[in-house]
């Protein structure tokens, strides 16, 4: 897309707020113009992310792949609006995420985006209901509405029957569904998921799998980064990443 992102960094207020509109209306969730993350390490500058244009639609299922020290983790921090850009620009469901102050950002975290993290995070004296409680807590939704969609988040995982336990009462591989639910419950535009097999065991790791497949043909939105070619090949598509460029952009064929 050369000339796209000089384009849009050309683009008025009003301009992009148009252009945000327009990217909701053709489904794209995340779309990324000449994004970059750089650091000053004593006199070096380092480009940790170099220019990145990525577009991804409303119910892809996409792994961000790459080997350690490649961007994908800086990539994956910018996506989940965890870090901001040195420069670029970053719609995230048509919304101008690179240009919002810290505030909004926690905003658009609890509502857009559900993360799941290879260690869980979750509260070690909470119930699995509490936990997956939290995002709607932060979010001020009523006591009686959050008990109902938690349950429901802990049902569309499987886990209805564990909701009381503690973490320290389940299995690595219940504890991710916990987490699972809990990005699920806020109904996010998508699901960020940062090496969530890698605290597993691999038969765990393929139910975990399974269960993204499922919550994928149910109509989420997936981004999957791992450095794990296996893992990767559970995705629709995989965007490579090297030395902080997209080195390709491959679709994934499935065979049934």
């Amino acid at each position: 897309m050369p000339g796209t992102a000089v384009a849009e960094h050309e683009l008025s207020a009003e301009q992009r707020l148009e252009r945000g509109e327009e990217l909701r209306r053709q489904g794209i969730v995340i779309r990324t113009y000449d994004l970059w993350k750089s650091y000053v390490m004593g006199d070096q500058e380092i480009h940790a992310v170099s220019g990145v244009d990525v577009e991804i639609k409303r119910g892809e299922y996409v792994a961000i792949m790459g080997p350690s020290g490649s961007g994908k983790s800086t990539l994956m921090n910018l996506i989940g609006c965890l870090d901001t850009p040195s420069k670029g620009l970053y719609y995230l469901n048509g919304k101008l995420a690179s240009e919002m102050e810290d505030d909004e950002l926690a905003r658009i975290r609890n509502k857009e985006i559900g993360f799941v993290f290879q260690t869980f995070n979750l509260l070690a004296r909470a119930s699995a209901l509490h936990n997956v409680e939290l995002p709607l807590i932060y979010a001020g939704v009523s006591a009686h509405e959050r008990i109902e969609r938690a349950r429901e988040a802990l049902k569309a995982v499987d886990l209805q029957k564990r909701m009381d336990h503690k973490p320290n009462e389940l299995s690595g591989g219940q504890r991710q569904r916990v987490a699972i639910a809990r990005a699920l419950v806020n109904k996010p535009s998508i699901l960020l998921a940062d090496e969530p097999t890698g605290a597993l065991d691999s038969t765990t790791g393929v139910e975990i799998m399974a269960l993204f497949e499922r919550l994928h043909s149910e109509g989420n939105t997936i981004v999957l980064v791992t450095h794990e070619a296996d893992i990767a090949m559970h995705a629709h598509r995989v965007i490579h990443i090297r030395d902080g460029k997209v080195e390709r952009d491959e679709a994934i064929s499935k065979r049934n």
